[in-house]
């Protein structure tokens, strides 16, 4: 595993369910409104493959082609949130919810599984 990237980066103050509304106010202005859950997931089949190409690139050993596209890991993890949100939205899943639930499963079946960080105080 590796270290945090986040740690000491100051993140915007939106939350989760401002971000949802935020997606659903955007969905919502179109007559044909969210794609069916089936859609939904191919389009996230697709994105997370822009991901991995662009993971690839970044930390691979496949540099791009001289006449490709410029593209970034941060665009491509948006686009991959992007299409969780409407996913969730579709299916009125509050991600809040989920997140808290995935995170008790996290603390409490693998509590144990990884070596912890100590520090000391002192």
């Amino acid at each position: 595993m590796g270290t945090s990237g986040i740690a000491g980066v100051e993140l915007a103050e939106k939350s989760l369910a401002d971000i949802q509304r935020e997606v659903d106010a955007y969905i919502s202005q179109f007559k044909e409104g969210y794609f069916s859950p089936l859609s939904l997931l191919a389009r996230m089949t697709e994105e997370v493959g822009e991901l991995a190409r662009e993971v690839n690139h970044r930390f691979g050993e496949k540099p791009k082609k001289k006449d490709e596209a410029e593209n970034s890991v941060e665009m491509e993890l948006g686009d991959v949130l992007f299409i969780v949100l409407c996913f969730a939205n579709s299916l009125g899943i509050d991600l809040t919810e989920a997140h808290d639930r995935v995170m008790h499963k996290f603390n409490t079946r693998d509590a144990d599984r990884w070596t912890k960080r100590h520090t000391d105080d002192a």
